[in-house]
């Protein structure tokens, strides 16, 4: 990716980190967890939510491998809260995927319905920018502790299975990355067949 792709790219990508960690705070807090409000999360200041490491990590992965993915700064949440602990955090964990999906249909449907130019400036920024949200929200639905797909699962367990995948929160990440660089062609090929499933399904939302 060009420079200049790149910098009309990021505030994009800035707004899909933002809103992805706001649709998990106004969730939690609309279930009744305050905590994220008390926090100041509830806003869409990017600079209170964004991960220097995370938002490094897109600016390096956009530049060098052509592939952006970054992070943003978690939001807290305190099932204890919620009715129903389990569920509450499966919701609250749903919503940031949810909210990358949407901003991809609305990427998708600029590019679909938009006359731009294939080869254009504005078809390259909105085709990666609804590559990152696909990504950002394939990415956080894999089960595993502590990404979003984890808590989601969790919620069909019982209390005791779940108090120990939670506490795998700590290695996790580890797994993942781990896991990726040892199978990365795997890992590729399957995102590659995962973007045209996705793309299939949202052409067919957008009436393309």
């Amino acid at each position: 990716m060009d420079l200049e792709t790149f910098l009309l790219l990021l505030p994009i990508v800035l707004v899909s980190l933002t809103l992805h960690e706001l649709a998990h705070a106004w969730v939690a807090w609309k279930l009744g967890d305050p905590t994220a409000r008390e926090q100041g999360r509830l806003t869409l200041n990017p600079l209170v939510h964004l991960d220097p490491l995370g938002t490094l990590m897109f600016a390096l992965t956009a530049l060098l491998a052509n592939l952006p993915f970054g992070w943003a700064r978690p939001v807290p949440v305190n099932p204890s809260y919620f009715r129903r602990a389990k569920e509450g955090m499966a919701i609250v964990a749903a919503a940031g995927p949810a909210m990358n999906f949407a901003i991809a249909l609305l990427c998708l449907a600029l590019v679909r319905h938009l006359e731009l130019e294939p080869a254009g400036r504005s078809f390259e920024v909105l085709e990666k920018a609804w590559i990152v949200n696909v990504v950002l929200g394939l990415f956080n639905l894999i089960p595993v502790p502590p990404l979003d797909g984890s808590r989601i699962v969790g919620a069909l367990m019982d209390n005791a299975t779940y108090a120990r995948w939670i506490g795998l929160d700590q290695v996790g990440m580890v797994i993942v990355f781990g896991s990726f660089f040892l199978f990365q062609d795997a890992f590729t090929e399957a995102l590659g067949d995962a973007l045209r499933i996705v793309r299939d399904v949202m052409d067919v939302l957008v009436l393309a």
